[in-house]
């Protein structure tokens, strides 16, 4: 890469808590933070931050008709501000989402169903972009602000954008990250569906990375991560983000990648060529707790790191899926198991080789649907 880019601050709100403090000892605890609402396991946003979303949205009236998912990066953009002064007009934002602010859009479509007729506030309030054009009104910012949606790679997705930005010298600082407010009963509806939803309501109900399960158990959570990316490293850096890759590969299924996903074979070996690296310590796998997914990243990785295998791990069995949201929860993990020097075990997997004295690598992985893979690796300062 033509200059290093570091992760400055991060920040998330989810059912971990929101601040490093929590989200660390939860790591550490290792206890699943899912509920069950309605028959359903979810990953829901602790009730502490349920409380700072409701006193946010009733702060001002600009703020009472935004949809959840937007509060969340507001809320998870705000955390960040308490670690990292933007003093830079310079800023660009690029935070995106999955599936966007699916709690409005069902229900202006529901009384546009019931009543025909739609508020003024539908369009302007469902639109992917609010995200980040509203993160920028809290922040003062004038930079430019991006939304995308790469699905369940959209964090990762804008974290590459941000390099690219900050390495073109467009923009001094950039936030990026990936919002998901979707534990509606349409969007569960969705997943159930496609026959990829846990119907286990026990506590270690979602089974990411226990490759020998017969169910798909993956479980939906909600909430919002950020970043804040510089140029250099300075006293600052947290993290550097040492390497990348990006990848996608042909559909077999709309909803799944090949056997031996092409696409993140061809990721991570992008990431170890430009970190100049053969292995690393550990991997933070994407592993959404189903058969296919988890199997197919697996067999990636053995096929890409053969007798050099890292340490796998994953965080979905603690928190759920995201969505969009999950690829800075990863990226969040790497980075708080590299300053603690201590890597997070999955129960569900046994780690054949010994931790070492010292982790100084970790790649993170993530891929949306239709096989959009990114490959990260970061390495201390």
């Amino acid at each position: 890469m033509p200059q290093p880019i570091s992760i400055v601050a991060i920040a998330s709100v989810s059912a971990f808590g929101a601040s490093s403090d929590k989200v660390w000892q939860h790591y550490r605890d290792g206890v699943p933070l899912f509920s069950d609402v309605e028959g359903t396991m979810v990953s829901k946003i602790t009730s502490e931050i349920e409380t700072e979303l409701h006193n946010l949205r009733h702060l001002s009236d600009r703020y009472k008709n935004l949809d959840r998912s937007v509060l969340l990066a507001i809320l998870a953009t705000k955390k960040c501000a308490e670690k990292f002064e933007f003093q830079s007009n310079n800023i660009g934002i690029n935070i995106g989402s999955s599936r966007g602010a699916t709690g409005l859009f069902e229900k202006y479509h529901q009384d546009f169903q019931q009543h025909g007729r739609v508020s003024p506030f539908a369009s302007p309030t469902t639109t992917l972009g609010n995200i980040s054009s509203w993160v920028a009104q809290d922040l003062g910012a004038d930079g430019v602000c991006i939304d995308h949606s790469v699905t369940c790679s959209t964090a990762m997705h804008a974290l590459l954008n941000g390099m690219a930005w900050l390495q073109a010298e467009m923009a001094d600082v950039f936030l990026v990250g990936g919002s998901e407010a979707a534990l509606t009963p349409f969007t569960i509806a969705q997943m159930k569906a496609l026959k990829l939803y846990s119907t286990s309501r026990h506590r270690m109900a979602c089974e990411s990375m226990r490759f020998q399960k017969k169910e798909n158990t993956m479980i939906l959570g909600e909430g919002a991560a950020v970043a804040v990316l510089e140029r250099g490293i300075s006293e600052r850096t947290q993290a550097v983000i040492a390497g990348y890759g990006i990848a996608s590969e042909k559909l077999e299924h709309n909803s799944s990648i090949s056997e031996n996903a092409e696409c993140f074979q061809k990721s991570m070996r992008k990431a170890l060529e430009s970190a100049s690296v053969e292995t690393v310590d550990a991997v933070i796998l994407h592993a959404p707790g189903t058969i296919k997914g988890d199997m197919a990243e697996k067999n990636a990785i053995t096929i890409v790191f053969g007798k050099q295998l890292p340490l796998l791990t994953s965080n979905k069995w603690l928190v759920g899926h995201t969505f969009a949201t999950s690829g800075m929860l990863s990226i969040e993990m790497a980075v708080l198991m590299l300053q603690k020097n201590k890597f997070i075990e999955n129960p569900f997997f046994s780690n054949a080789r010994h931790l070492p004295q010292k982790l100084q690598t970790v790649l993170v992985n993530a891929v949306g649907f239709g096989g959009n893979a990114v490959s990260v690796i970061l390495k201390l300062p």
